[in-house]
């Protein structure tokens, strides 16, 4: 097995790590899986007691697939020669064929990269009866149809290859175009994409949505596609290097998340194309700072294979079509090793997260996400206000995500009236300095108006309840606390110690302070922060006025009008802060 190189705390005070660990840690993985491929080297199939919704097949067709673009990423020959005589045997009738919305398809998204990648190395070196055959196999891809969301980039990607080597230019130019073009009704400006209809802001955003469109521009050698495209991954990166904790960790928050350091992938792509706004020192440390987060905390087994699940195997974050090497799509994140060993991203010392500098709290327009960091502790809060997919929950529909806790079946996070304890038909209110806000239906003719204000660890949520009978029990709940962080939950209006109440006549306000901290001795909730709630008999306009009065300096105002809005009084910017 690959030895692990020595740490570098003069070039990467903050994680140890340089390119030769990312190299050593590409060469332990293919290595590892190599004992599990079939004779023929077509198909590998991992000893774990799970099949994916798809079968043990099209399992080990993923396998191969995600394990040969790792090693595409890593371009080693010898490693390539193996998956050649692959490429030979599952093109020849042993891989299953790529049909409409069929999980080959995605694969073939994978094998088509590798072989673009490595053109030289693979492709060019093959018997031309064996590129025939992959050609054909491949080209299958190009007019079959994918699911509405990421799916619509694996024809591109299969396009993209194809068009390079001469089969079927006219489809594979099609398919590109095609791709292309559908997936612009889901972008929504700032650099973020919804993956298909709907409001699903995850992970897939960088690891799908901007890397297959960056990667086939920067292939292809064209500069506008890659203007347009590589142009939204910069916006992108902004926001999303805050969704990383102080210890690595990336956001908790979404679907296929066995998929673990894929993360990095948009970071590195940044950098490979030179548009980006994190320096190559923050870059590097960000990635490499996931890559041993996980490696730390049992993402690869006493094999060496990548376990299903987030730490260590966890059945709770999977889904119906992971399988075995599913896993492996955390091949994305050896992107990294496109850069040469020269590249200022491997040269320049590590420097700081955002969430490592100072205190943060952003508004996230797209998603109506607010992401609060504290540089303290190094968490990071995401409140969302505006993302839903209630196929995966409890990773999307919550009030909130961190980098340290996880969603707990008992409804952390939630606003739960009588037995109802659903988050649907989320509607985002809006999103600005300090604060967001979001109407969900609870259930059945029950819905709720919900309020954030952040700054540092503290939170202020307000919740207006109605369509709820009166004295209908109410709950209130905050962070499931974990990994030595601590969850706190102070009522203010309308709740008892336990964050309960109950509802009056016509909607009712709920109001507690909130707050996720790993410090050992924050200062009381009471001395930070004050709220004074004004009831509709007191406004006279039948609305709520919820007013935050932060003991440092600076007040927020907000009125629930009564009919599903939420509107800042003083728009929503905090006041008098230095």
């Amino acid at each position: 097995m690959p030895v692990e190189p020595a740490e570098d705390r003069s070039l990467s005070p903050y994680t140890g790590r340089t390119r030769a660990h990312w190299e050593a840690t590409a060469d332990a993985l293919l290595a590892a899986v190599a004992p599990y491929a079939t004779d023929d080297q077509a198909l590998y199939h991992f000893p774990r007691d799970r099949t994916s919704s798809a079968g043990r097949l099209s399992d080990g067709l993923e396998g191969y697939a995600r394990t040969l673009l790792l090693a595409g990423f890593r371009r080693d020959e010898k490693v390539l020669e193996r998956y050649a005589r692959g490429l030979a045997a599952g093109t020849a009738g042993v891989w299953p064929r790529v049909e409409d919305r069929s999980q080959p398809l995605v694969e073939a998204a994978s094998i088509a990269l590798a072989l673009r990648l490595t053109r030289p190395l693979l492709w060019d070196r093959l018997d031309d009866g064996v590129r025939q055959r992959a050609a054909a196999w491949l080209g299958d891809a190009l007019t079959a149809e994918p699911w509405a969301c990421n799916w619509e980039l694996f024809p591109v990607t299969v396009g993209g290859f194809l068009q390079e080597v001469g089969h079927e230019p006219k489809a594979s130019r099609a398919a590109i175009d095609r791709g292309l073009e559908r997936i612009e009704q889901w972008y929504l400006g700032d650099g973020w994409y919804t993956d298909g209809h709907g409001r699903k802001f995850d992970h897939y955003n960088g690891w799908a949505m901007h890397l297959y469109p960056v990667l086939h521009a920067w292939l292809a050698d064209d500069a506008r596609l890659l203007d347009l495209y590589a142009g939204r991954l910069e916006a992108h990166l902004g926001d999303y290097a805050r969704l990383f904790g102080g210890d690595g960790a990336p956001m908790l928050q979404g679907r296929s998340l066995t998929y673990r350091f894929a993360a990095t992938a948009p970071l590195w792509l940044g950098a490979l194309t030179g548009r980006t706004p994190l320096s190559p020192g923050e870059t590097r440390r960000l990635a490499s700072g996931a890559l041993g987060y996980f490696l730390d905390r049992g993402a690869v087994d006493g094999a060496g294979l990548l376990t299903l699940g987030w730490h260590g195997p966890d059945e709770a974050i999977l889904q119906h079509y992971s399988g075995p090497a599913s896993p492996y799509w955390a091949s994305k994140a050896f992107v990294a090793l496109l850069l040469p060993p020269e590249h200022e991203v491997w040269t320049a010392t590590e420097e700081p997260g955002p969430a490592e500098r100072a205190d943060a709290v952003t508004p996230v327009g797209p998603p109506n996400w607010l992401l609060q960091s504290t540089c303290s502790d190094g968490l990071v809060r995401l409140h969302n206000h505006g993302s839903e997919d209630v196929r995966y929950d409890p990773y999307y529909t919550r009030l909130a995500y961190s980098t340290v806790t996880a969603p707990s079946p008992s409804y952390d996070n939630s606003v739960i009236v009588g037995a109802g304890a659903g988050r649907t038909r989320i509607v985002p209110l809006g999103v600005g300095e300090g604060w967001a806000a979001s109407r969900h239906a609870v259930s059945e003719g029950v819905e709720a108006c919900c309020l954030v204000v952040a700054r540092g660890a503290v939170e202020v949520r307000a919740h207006l309840v109605s369509g709820a009978d009166p004295g209908t029990a109410v709950r209130i709940t905050g962070w499931a606390a974990r990994d030595g962080a601590r969850s706190e939950l102070l009522p203010v209006h309308g709740l008892s110690g336990a964050g309960e109440g109950v509802t009056g006549d016509g909607p009712s306000l709920f109001v507690a302070l909130v707050r996720l901290t790993a410090d050992r001795d924050p200062l009381p909730l009471t001395d930070l922060v004050s709220v004074r709630v004004t009831t509709p008999e007191d406004t006279g306009s039948g609305a709520y006025d919820v007013t935050v009065i932060w003991a440092a300096g600076g007040t927020a105002c907000f009125r629930f009008d009564g009919s599903g809005g939420i509107v800042p009084l003083n728009g929503g910017d905090v006041t008098g802060i230095p």
